[in-house]
């Protein structure tokens, strides 16, 4: 046993064929060992913030504005959560943002699917003039269109109704933008078995087209979901009765002209934010790849 051994350590290819291959040499371990500490710091730098969220929301109210400030709480009280859910709206803000976001995220997902859909697959005159004036819209900010949309939307007396919100964002830019590209590396061959068994074009895309796009639509689905999420300008702007209110509006009552409650804003803060977390954890598996994929072809 012990021949074996000193054999392995000496020669360990002779014992297990190809081991030569998987040994990594000094520079690679080292450059391995500082890819992690590196990665381990960013994590850490990055769940600093969330993890003191976390813990203010359960610190006593003497600790939260203590100096030097405390990490960790000597009593944890879980008062706070009570609270927002049984004296405050924060159920109704909820729920507000809750159907929002899932509306907005499927039909939004549907469009962008759809509509990069025909830009990948399709010829017609015009076509990368339309594409390219489609994604210029990306480079015009949100301050230059914001004051003619309420001015639209209040012609059409949509202000102050949930449809203000819902209607703008039935239309995404980046969606089609990541939809063309995934769907460009495609096989065409899936479009024309289809064309020859006899289906339409809506029904290739439905049915053939659409299953195969489940990594980019993953990764989309966590971009719109968090962006309508965090939505805080347009709503505010829009939204007058408080009943209407989504969670981020809803937030800004949280906090008073001279004086803050820091542990129940971080409470409701934590809340907030566990649907993101949600989604992300559903959709995770299909987010590296439909990233990865999404440029292959351009």
């Amino acid at each position: 046993m012990q021949d074996r051994k000193s054999l392995f350590l000496r020669e360990p290819h002779v014992l297990w064929p190809g081991f030569e291959g998987k040994q990594k040499s000094k520079k690679e371990r080292l450059f391995s060992l500082l890819a992690w500490s590196v990665l381990s710091v960013g994590a850490a730098v990055m769940l600093l913030p969330f993890l003191w969220m976390v813990l203010t929301s359960v610190k006593p109210a003497n600790e939260i504005v203590s100096y030097p400030p405390i990490l960790f709480p000597s009593q944890i009280t879980w008062a706070r959560f009570g609270r927002i859910f049984g004296e405050l709206k924060f159920g109704l803000y909820f729920w507000n943002s809750i159907y929002i976001c899932v509306l907005t995220t499927v039909i939004s997902l549907f469009t962008s699917a759809l509509t990069g859909y025909i830009f990948a697959k399709f010829e017609f005159a015009g076509k990368n003039v339309l594409f390219t004036a489609i994604l210029a819209t990306m480079m015009i900010p949100f301050t230059v269109t914001m004051i003619p949309m309420y001015l639209l939307f209040s012609k059409a007396g949509l202000v102050d109704h949930h449809l203000a919100i819902i209607l703008p964002s039935l239309y995404n830019t980046f969606g089609i933008f990541m939809m063309r590209q995934f769907m460009q590396g495609l096989p065409t061959e899936l479009l024309e078995s289809g064309r020859i068994d006899g289906a339409g074009e809506f029904r290739i895309f439905l049915q053939l087209m659409l299953p195969q796009t489940k990594p980019a639509l993953a990764a989309l689905a966590i971009f719109i979901f968090m962006w309508q999420w965090d939505n805080f300008l347009w709503p505010l702007i829009v939204l007058q009765s408080e009943e209407r209110f989504t969670l981020p509006v809803g937030l800004t009552a949280f906090s008073q002209q001279y004086w803050t409650d820091y542990g129940l804003v971080m409470a409701v803060a934590t809340v907030t934010v566990l649907p993101v977390l949600v989604v992300f954890l559903c959709l995770q598996k299909h987010f590296i790849r439909g990233i990865t994929m999404t440029g292959i072809k351009g």
